[in-house]
């Protein structure tokens, strides 16, 4: 399980590394000079291959979520975990507990939700589904593939 954080200015992490404290800059002002940065903000409507050249030096992509409703954040999580991104993940803003679970099956290892999260109802919401049709960046074999090869 992860760390819980019950209020908001903590993570929810399923990683074992420390968490990355440089503050993330805008995929803007990494591109165009600050390319020294570790920590890179990814705003809705960013274009997430514009890193793939440079994954190898971030260690922390911060994908905002402005919206429950916009989902532009799922796809650039998968980009980034296609292209080989092995960083930390992080989902930030207006991130609701249902959705954590699939978010964590594109990629996404940490969170900073705008809301607490209450432990218990995040771990029915990932207990909720032991199997899975599709593929994604977590790499769990769908139920199909298992049970026809």
């Amino acid at each position: 399980m992860a760390d819980l954080a019950g209020d908001t200015d903590k993570l929810l992490r399923f990683r074992t590394d420390e968490p990355h404290d440089e503050p993330a800059i805008t995929m803007d002002s990494f591109l165009v000079g600050q390319t020294d940065a570790t920590a890179v903000r990814l705003e809705a409507g960013d274009d997430a291959r514009a890193l793939l050249p440079h994954l190898g030096q971030i260690a922390l992509v911060e994908v905002s979520f402005p919206s429950f409703r916009d989902g532009r954040g799922y796809s650039a999580a998968s980009i980034l975990r296609e292209g080989g991104y092995t960083g930390e993940l992080r989902a930030a803003g207006d991130v609701l507990v249902d959705q954590i679970p699939f978010m964590r099956r594109c990629g996404f290892d940490s969170f900073a939700p705008e809301a607490p999260v209450d432990p218990v109802v995040l771990q029915r919401s990932l207990d909720r589904y032991a199997e899975h049709y599709q593929s994604a960046a977590d790499h769990a074999a769908p139920v199909w593939k298992r049970r026809h090869g």
